[in-house]
């Protein structure tokens, strides 16, 4: 189902950082914070906990390749997931990742993050969002739930109603600032 709203907002692009993505969920890469997270170090290999994943109950984890060629600055649509969080991992160049907050986008609450090899974000359950690229093709690794690639695929390819999923229309513009 697809919710029209009439705005027109400007979206500046920002550098992607914890404390301004927190309100749509997680950056993921960061090294540890503290002592309190799982971690090794060594001199042959660092790894750290830096999110724990949840798929919504009943949900089965799975994650995809994903290939990104948008790099239109006019953002018509916004999507959203109701039951599980979405991680997207940039492997072969930075993404822009647009969100928003909201039982419908709130366009106070948008904003437009650059997210850069190295890398990546973790949305909550009811973030609104889309992704650009600043040319080219990106490639990204997905995390998400089994179920909502099922129901998107459905919906995008045969025009079902999407059980776990909706769209809204937009009317903004990421700016180059």
């Amino acid at each position: 189902m697809t919710d029209a709203i009439a705005f027109t907002h400007l979206l500046p692009m920002l550098p992607l950082h914890a404390q301004s993505f927190a309100p749509y969920g997680t950056v993921l890469g960061a090294p540890p914070a503290g002592p309190l997270v799982p971690a090794f170090h060594s001199v042959g290999t660092d790894f750290w906990q830096t999110h724990v994943f949840n798929t919504g109950v009943g949900g089965e984890p799975e994650f995809l390749w994903v290939r990104y060629r948008d790099h239109s600055v006019a953002i018509g649509v916004l999507e959203v997931h109701h039951l599980t969080e979405q991680a997207i991992v940039p492997l072969t160049g930075e993404i822009i990742q647009i969100v928003a907050t909201g039982d419908t986008p709130d366009p106070a609450s948008f904003r437009a993050f650059r997210v850069p090899v190295g890398l990546g974000i973790c949305m909550r359950p009811g973030c609104w969002h889309t992704t650009r690229v600043t040319g080219g093709e990106v490639t990204c690794l997905m995390a998400t739930r089994r179920s909502t690639t099922t129901d998107l695929i459905g919906h995008f390819s045969h025009a079902l109603p999407a059980a776990e999923s909706a769209l809204a229309s937009v009317r903004t513009r990421i700016t180059c600032a």
